[in-house]
């Protein structure tokens, strides 16, 4: 009798009885991903992606209603020591360049390659840091802007102007840069070459692949670059950012959507390039100041701190996860 008058209690009103029922299947299934996306970071032994857990798997808040538009930002700029990391080298055809945002050199037999430029106000820093590692600037042929992001961008105009360098990205993220009013226009690279996804780039002896990897915005880049050590051959994969600010899709959901899809797409791309080198954009969740410290300590025949591949992996894994979380509680 309980049951069938229950029953009845709720049938009564079966519009307020799903919707906390389905509310709290939701909010299971998010735990679930995220309890799945922790077990994975955890594993003993293995490159810590606990950091990462801790960024992309603790519920997203909405942020505040701003105005559509907004006036230019007034600069803020930082001690030096706030943002600069001494250049170093990590490959032999591979350098980190120097400034908390991590632009990378990829030396090729025709010039290089960089990817990403860095803050608009770290960007002198950009050619200080080629020059301590023993190369010109004005060798630099393409800039690759791996997200609209200012702190990539920031010094691109420096190296278009400077030293003619091309500047490639994709369409939706030539728009994003162009539509960024926060931004004043004199920071802003000019347009330049438009990246297709799957292209190839190959400048001197060196070939980098290229795809669009929606996520951190729809036309954010991934790059495959082929690496050297001595005798030793490693591929290299640039994630162009991992952000829960999915603003700039028609809506949160699609954003979220949009970075599961991708989170799969790499680990097989990764898979298929036989990628086992992670190269962040940013310092403070992928342990790039430890590998770097690690790398200057380095004695002959120890292991490059750089290269992991069961990480790249299990790190696709841990984003994978965490975003299905945020879609559950979304969808809650």
């Amino acid at each position: 009798m309980k049951s069938r008058l229950l029953y009845a209690s709720c049938g009564s009103l079966l519009l307020a009885c799903w919707i906390p029922v389905a509310a709290n299947a939701q909010a299971s299934k998010a735990e679930a991903h995220v309890a799945a996306a922790n077990a994975i970071a955890s594993q003993p032994g293995l490159y810590d992606l606990t950091p990462t857990v801790k960024l992309l798997c603790v519920q997203r808040r909405p942020r505040p209603q701003q105005a559509a538009t907004q006036p230019p930002r007034t600069p803020q700029v930082p001690a030096r020591s706030e943002w600069y990391v001494e250049p170093v080298k990590v490959f032999d055809n591979l350098y980190n360049v120097g400034t908390e945002w991590y632009v990378w050199a990829v030396k090729t037999s025709d010039g290089i390659i960089l990817l990403n430029a860095g803050r608009d106000y770290a960007a002198e820093a950009i050619p200080e840091g080629l020059r301590k590692m023993g190369l010109d600037p004005a060798s630099v042929k393409y800039v690759i802007l791996h997200n609209g992001d200012v702190a990539n961008y920031g010094g691109a105009r420096l190296f278009q102007e400077r030293y003619h360098s091309r500047i490639m990205t994709s369409e939706d993220e030539w728009n994003f840069i162009a539509k960024s009013s926060d931004v004043p226009e004199q920071v802003k690279p000019r347009k330049d070459m438009v990246v297709k996804d799957g292209q190839r780039l190959t400048l001197g002896d060196t070939t980098v692949t290229i795809y669009i990897t929606p996520g951190n915005d729809p036309g954010t880049l991934s790059t495959v670059v082929p690496l050297r050590e001595g005798s030793q051959r490693h591929v290299g994969l640039m994630v162009g950012g991992r952000n829960l600010d999915v603003e700039s899709f028609p809506s949160e959901e699609a954003g979220l959507k949009a970075w599961i899809a991708t989170a799969s797409r790499l680990r097989d791309i990764a898979a298929k390039s036989n990628a086992d080198v992670f190269l962040s954009v940013r310092a403070l969740y992928d342990q790039e100041k430890e590998k770097a410290r690690v790398l200057k300590l380095r004695k002959p025949g120890d292991p490059n701190p750089y290269v992991n591949k069961d990480a790249i992996d299990r790190y696709f894994h841990v984003i994978g996860e965490c975003f299905s979380a945020q879609l559950a509680w979304k969808t809650r």
